[in-house]
């Protein structure tokens, strides 16, 4: 095989890349230094998209200043523009992308203007970019060190020694452990967290003037996006590096950005400080995103989540006017609906401007219109429990030729609990905790390898799927992650929800069946119309809903809901979110949750689980779990979580580490290895013994060796601020 650097001198010699090199590290060098105005300017920037039918509008009078050292945030609903934005920057917006409009100045000078040759110098060197998922930017038959060495190499010609120095230093500066052996490593041996920090390492070997993140933490647990943010902070200070943040995390914008824009179908609505548009915002869509998610302190039935109504304009079909106004509580005809509208700045504020014709007429300050208020659900009889429940997989010790000995996989270890009618019990922990093994072997796909599952006290842990009855398949459904590979592209949506009424053997004839696919679209609130539509036809939030009346089509007793609302947009969620907790009232429905969301944990579950590698480490009541004391599991969980509120004030707990493998486990508590709170238990009881359960109060059960002064001394994590 020919070498990777042979290769690379090949191409300086045959293409020049030796002057383009040395060009572009004179040119970096005179930029760094010399250079002090705004990074990037956009001013009334405008993409568009041709096809051979017309030309689609993605991004309309654009205009936002990032300041050295600043971070700007990039928000709003999916399909908004915020990628365009970014792709813009890059100029890469493909073969039918091209800007039609405003300019884009990076240290002054036009990328709009700019030669391919002069491009190339910027990208990768200036400008860098990471992406949403890591393994789009490794190559997966290169090992780590030699890509992180192509950056220095090809754009300021450094030789292999100094490169791979570089290359050390850089990943250790992003916390990954034994660095040597990690830039030996190929990007499939790396956890999806480290193979973003080694993304995030790339991008900041030529130490950039500007850093665009789109998404980088969607795909990652709370706990490793919480130590990534922290990540990207830290290095923003030390290389003074300016960044372009994506994001439909309101959260994570705030404890990343200075600065904020809020984008609504492919136009900037408002922008401005953290601080004015999280405190002051001037903008009716700003207003309904915060309305649509849950801060500490909203409750499902005394104070529901406000979900914007109508649906997002598709780009050929804007309205006159405000692009926002269909869905906007303050619309005014005749106002709203005439001409085109441009931000507009606010007096007295960090640059703080509104694109909104009344946004000085309306009270920002005026009390929410209470909607629909619900009474709370008691939980009725049990439904559901589980005893001493264990799961585990033989492998071979060579899982690739099975040859060797036997290792066991221990997924689920003395899982014990009930879930009740009514009741939303919610199961949350970071990925390989147990909790798809769990919903596994409740729903028969696999079988229990000790312990017991009463379903309305009938055992099924040992019953696979294809032996249980119709009833007790009905009874148990699942709502899964991602809406988009659950339906069937060539089936309608009628006929995949009369699909499951057949199989659940409901209705005796095929009208009764089509009457009740009827009936269940409105329960999902969809139009009839929808019967004959196919998926391909329906946004992400409508296919949810689609999932979840095939879920209730047979009457179910218990609802996996696993991870159902992640995929969505934050104001499609606070629907489907509200459909579900609907539904469960008006059937009796057990639902369990399964989630790494706490905030919306916090807001619509009655009693949480706490999983860590396999065993329930903590389980109460919501109240109990969210506070103190709590397992030190639990307590940087919430630490983790990010919180859209500026009045918050919470703990700062980073773990340490990566969750270990359920093949190799830790001995003693299986939390050992990452707790902070270790140092406080006498005479190793960690490293040696596992925590028994521990009831505190009531139900309040946590696996903890901590003693009960420490439990009682602990503080909340999460707390309003004093004014």
């Amino acid at each position: 095989m020919v070498s990777t650097f042979l290769l690379t001198a090949c191409a300086k010699k045959v293409f020049g890349i030796d002057g383009i090199a040395a060009k572009q590290k004179k040119a970096k060098a005179m930029s760094k230094t010399d250079y002090d105005g705004p990074i990037l300017e956009i001013d009334g920037l405008s993409i568009s998209f041709f096809t051979r039918l017309r030309e689609i509008p993605a991004v309309m009078d654009f205009s936002c200043t990032v300041q050295p050292g600043e971070a700007m945030g990039l928000v709003g609903e999916s399909g908004c523009g915020k990628s365009t934005v970014a792709l813009g920057v890059m100029q890469d917006l493909g073969v039918n992308g091209r800007i039609v409009g405003g300019s884009i100045k990076f240290k002054g000078q036009n990328l709009n203007e700019m030669s391919q040759e002069d491009l190339r110098d910027i990208r990768g060197s200036e400008i860098a970019m990471i992406y949403q998922e890591p393994m789009a930017s490794l190559n997966p038959a290169m090992k780590i060190g030699k890509q992180l060495m192509e950056v220095p190499m090809i754009h300021e010609d450094v030789d292999e020694t100094e490169a791979y120095q570089r290359a050390l230093e850089v990943v250790t500066d992003v916390r990954l452990p034994d660095p040597e052996r990690m830039l030996n490593s190929y990007p499939h041996q790396l956890s999806g967290g480290q193979q973003q920090r080694i993304v995030i390492a790339m991008a900041l070997m030529s130490k950039p003037s500007l850093l665009i993140l789109d998404e980088p933490t969607t795909a990652l647990d709370v706990t490793v996006e919480a130590a990534v943010v922290e990540l990207v902070k830290d290095l923003g200070k030390k290389y003074g590096t300016s960044m372009l943040f994506i994001s439909h995390n309101l959260g994570l914008v705030l404890e990343t950005c200075d600065r904020i824009c809020v984008m609504y179908s492919g136009e900037a609505v408002e922008t401005g400080s953290i601080k004015d548009v999280f405190d002051k915002m001037q903008h009716p869509y700003t207003q309904a995103l915060f309305r649509s998610i849950p801060l500490p302190g909203a409750d499902k039935n005394a104070r529901p989540l406000i979900a914007i109504p109508g649906n997002f304009p598709l780009p050929h079909e804007r309205p006159q006017g405000c692009n926002f106004g269909p869905r906007c509580d303050y619309f005014e005809a005749g106002r709203c609906d005439l001409g085109d509208i441009k931000m507009d700045g606010i007096d007295g504020a960090d640059r703080h401007a509104s694109r909104c014709v009344k946004f000085r007429e309306i009270d920002w300050n005026a009390p929410i219109v209470a909607g629909r208020t619900f009474k709370k659900s008691e939980p009725g009889q049990v439904v559901l429990k589980m005893d001493n429940l264990k799961k585990y997989y033989e492998v071979a010790a060579n899982a690739l030729f099975g040859g060797g000995d036997k290792k066991v996989v221990k997924a689920n270890e003395t899982l014990s609990f009930e879930a009740r009618e009514s009741e939303t019990l919610a199961i949350v922990g970071e990925s390989g905790c147990g909790k798809s093994t769990f919903a596994k072997v409740l729903m028969g796909l696999e079988t229990a390898t000790e312990g017991e599952i009463l379903l309305d006290n009938m055992p099924i842990q040992d019953i696979a799927i294809e032996d249980r009855d119709t009833k007790t398949i009905s009874n148990i459904q699942m709502v899964f992650q991602n809406p988009f590979d659950t339906l069937n592209p060539s089936m309608t949506v009628g006929r995949q929800i009369i699909r499951a009424l057949e199989i659940f053997g409901i209705g005796d004839t095929e009208e009764d069946r089509r009457n009740r696919m009827l009936e269940l679209l409105d329960l999902v609130k969809l139009p009839r119309e929808f019967a004959d539509r196919m998926p391909r036809q329906l946004s992400g939030g409508q296919k949810q809903r689609v999932g979840i009346a095939r879920a209730f089509s047979g009457g179910a007793r218990i609802v996996i809901a696993d991870e159902p609302v992640s995929a969505l947009d934050v104001s499609v969620q606070a629907a489907v979110t509200d459909l579900l907790m609907e539904i469960q009232r008006e059937e009796k429905t057990t639902l369990l949750f399964i989630s790494h969301d706490l905030s919306i944990v916090r807001y619509l579950a009655d009693r949480v689980m706490v999983m860590y590698l396999g065993h329930v480490v903590e389980i109460g009541s919501t109240d109990q779990v969210f506070s103190p004391p709590y397992h030190p599991y639990t307590e940087a969980l919430l630490s983790a979580v990010p919180i859209a509120d500026t009045s918050i004030e919470k703990k700062h707990i980073v773990l340490e580490g990566d969750i270990p493998s359920a093949m190799n486990p830790p001995s003693g508590c299986p939390f050992q290895t990452r707790c902070g709170w270790k140092d406080k238990v006498q005479g190793g009881l960690c490293d040696t013994e596992v925590p028994p359960m521990r009831t505190l109060v009531g139900s309040h059960q946590l696996k903890c060796h901590l003693s009960e002064a420490d439990l009682d001394a602990m503080e909340p994590v999460i707390k309003i601020a004093a004014e």
